[in-house]
């Protein structure tokens, strides 16, 4: 760095050239590897009566598995049930990922304002732009999905902007609606202006990415182990396109949760040490990550989802033509599937420990970070127990609700 021409921070990324280096590869092979064009090419080429019959994702990544709903399902309506598990899979991955496209620029924005970051930002730009076309090809699939399934949204929704609850189906009502619009705005602000906070953001994100790692690893093994794939050429596979689109998305995504590890540990380091408020700051969004992900759900391995904001998508599937169950039947298997202890119950809550402990350990070394996020202390306070007596309780409510109508 030239003596002459000192810069206003006592440290420099640039002179950190190990750090930099890592940077630098992972955007290259990123950028050199880039699955948007396939991805896009994909989403234009799907036609749900061509992918119908077929699973789209290993067998325990399917809606309400391991409950008596699939014990007694016949194979035609497990096949749906597989691909009802992709479809609000990643209906929540579009939901991050939208606040992910925004948060990447205010950062970037953050961070731009202090010498030599431009690699970062150069990085936030290509992630920005890639996270598009995932959105945009989840969001083809699963609403031709639904409109030939369903003839409605189920799991789908219209576009949105980054200020709502992040996690679709959540324990939540206006006021805490409205406190987590306040919240947000405020972080946009902070993290625009203040290159800490902008760093910190993601320490965040790449816990939100390292729970979908865990999962999406075993989703795109589903295409990268299929006997019947080309494994050099997407566009003439035979393995059903909902399929490949996990693949890709795994291959973007483990790019992308590279960058925010690099970034909240090593880039970090390039810093000034953060005031009392910006650690404040900095642990009050790992807090709000940790309240995001304390619910785990029955119906849906690997989303940090609120059971009961679920019962009535549940009921209307039962209902449906797919299944035909009358009302009674509808109520007891809603019971049956969580109230009670099931092999899937224990499945999604098995997946929740892990990334409790995946959590624990990707924050371990960061040292603003507090004992109660690098405990996970939050998330910890849940149990099988206290998941069951919740669900319980509020099915009841549920039940009394449709009643008064």
């Amino acid at each position: 760095m030239n003596k002459a021409l000192s810069q206003v921070q006592e440290k420099s990324l640039l002179d950190d050239t190990r750090t930099f280096r890592k940077l630098e590869l992972n955007y290259r092979k990123n950028r050199s590897q880039d699955h948007s064009p396939e991805i896009d090419s994909l989403a234009s080429r799907f036609r749900y009566e061509e992918a119908k019959d077929s699973y789209w994702n290993p067998e325990q990544f399917s809606l309400l598995y391991g409950t008596p709903l699939w014990e007694q399902a016949t194979e035609a309506q497990r096949v749906k049930l597989n691909q009802l598990y992709w479809v609000a899979y990643y209906s929540q991955i579009i939901s991050a990922e939208i606040a992910t496209i925004f948060f990447n620029q205010t950062s970037a924005a953050g961070l731009y304002a202090i010498e030599d970051f431009r690699l970062v930002c150069d990085t936030m730009d290509l992630e920005s732009a890639q996270e598009r076309s995932h959105i945009n090809a989840f969001k083809k699939v699963g609403e031709d999905f639904e409109e030939n399934v369903f003839g409605e949204r189920i799991f789908t929704y219209h576009m949105r902007g980054p200020f709502v609850e992040t996690m679709i189906c959540h324990n939540s009502n206006r006021v805490k609606e409205f406190w987590r619009w306040i919240e947000l705005h405020a972080f946009a602000l902070l993290s625009s202006d203040n290159a800490f906070i902008g760093c910190q953001y993601f320490a965040v994100r790449g816990i939100r990415t390292l729970n979908g790692k865990l999962i999406q690893h075993q989703l795109g093994q589903f295409y990268s182990k299929h006997t019947d794939k080309e494994k050099e050429d997407f566009l003439i596979s035979n393995v059903p396109i909902p399929s490949q689109l996990s693949y890709c998305h795994f291959l973007d995504e483990s790019f992308h949760f590279n960058s925010s590890t690099i970034i909240s540990h090593d880039v970090l380091n390039s810093l000034r040490r953060p005031t009392a408020f910006e650690k404040w700051v900095a642990n009050r969004a790992l807090l709000g990550t940790q309240a995001d992900h304390y619910h785990f759900s029955t119906a849906i391995n690997g989303l940090f989802w609120y059971d009961p904001a679920l019962f009535p998508k549940v009921y209307k599937i039962l209902r449906s033509p797919l299944f035909d169950m009358d009302d009674r039947q509808a109520r007891q298997m809603m019971v049956d599937c969580f109230t009670k202890e099931t092999d899937g119950l224990h499945l999604s809550a098995h997946s929740r420990q892990t990334a409790i402990d995946s959590y624990r350990q990707y924050l371990a070394d960061i040292d603003y970070v507090s004992r109660d996020n690098k405990e996970m202390s939050v998330m910890r306070r849940n149990s099988v127990a206290a998941h069951l007596k919740r669900n319980s309780r509020e099915l009841k409510r549920f039940f009394l609700k449709m009643e008064a109508q």
